[in-house]
Parts: C-alpha cells; structure tokens; sequence
C-alpha cells in the first residue's frame, strides 16, 4: 500500500507483521524516502543493530522525536537536500577557500 511506501507527513503509523530482523529491515528500506524512522525493542543492542541498517537521515531508538538544534537533520534517498541544523547545517552556507603564500 501507498502508505508504506510513500513520505506522510502527520501522526500516521503502520503496522507490518514480521518473522525475521532482514524482512524487518528489508520492509522498511522499501521506499523511495528516508527522513526518519523508528525502533522500539526491549534490548537495545538489537535497536542499535537494526537503526544502524535502516536509510534514513534520523533514526530514534525506544522514543520519537527527540530534537536538539546540535544535531543534523537530513534525509536520505528523495527525502530532503543536504543537511541542516547542527554543524554540518552551517557548512552548507559556508565557502571554504584555501590560500598559501610563500613569504
């Protein structure tokens, strides 16, 4: 269906049956977008593992929507240009030029 793999913006959640952590991952890869994801599990090694493995710019793991203005946000895929916030926000309105004289 669309919505699992079109980019919603609003309080939406899916749910999708899964028997292995791959088909997990796999499901949620599938799509044309990546700005943000989550993943709630009891252990949080397997959280780590899996958020790792996920393509996409933000992943929350055991909460959602945990913001802080020293933190990038970007997108992967078709989800966003670039990064903002944080300092790799600032590098983007930035020009670097290198000058070496010999004196």
């Amino acid at each position: 269906m669309s919505i699992q793999t079109d980019e919603i913006f609003g309080p939406v959640v899916t749910a999708v049956p899964f028997d292995t952590e791959e088909e997990a991952i796999a499901a949620a890869n599938n799509t044309r977008y990546g700005l943000a994801a989550g993943v709630w599990s009891r252990d949080i090694g397997t959280a780590h593992r899996v958020g790792g493995r996920l393509r996409a710019g933000t992943v929350w793991l055991n909460s959602w929507h945990a913001d802080d203005v020293t933190l990038p946000r970007g997108g992967y895929k078709e989800s966003g240009w670039g990064r903002e916030l944080g300092s790799f926000g600032v590098e983007d309105y930035t020009e670097l030029k290198t000058i070496v004289a010999e004196l």
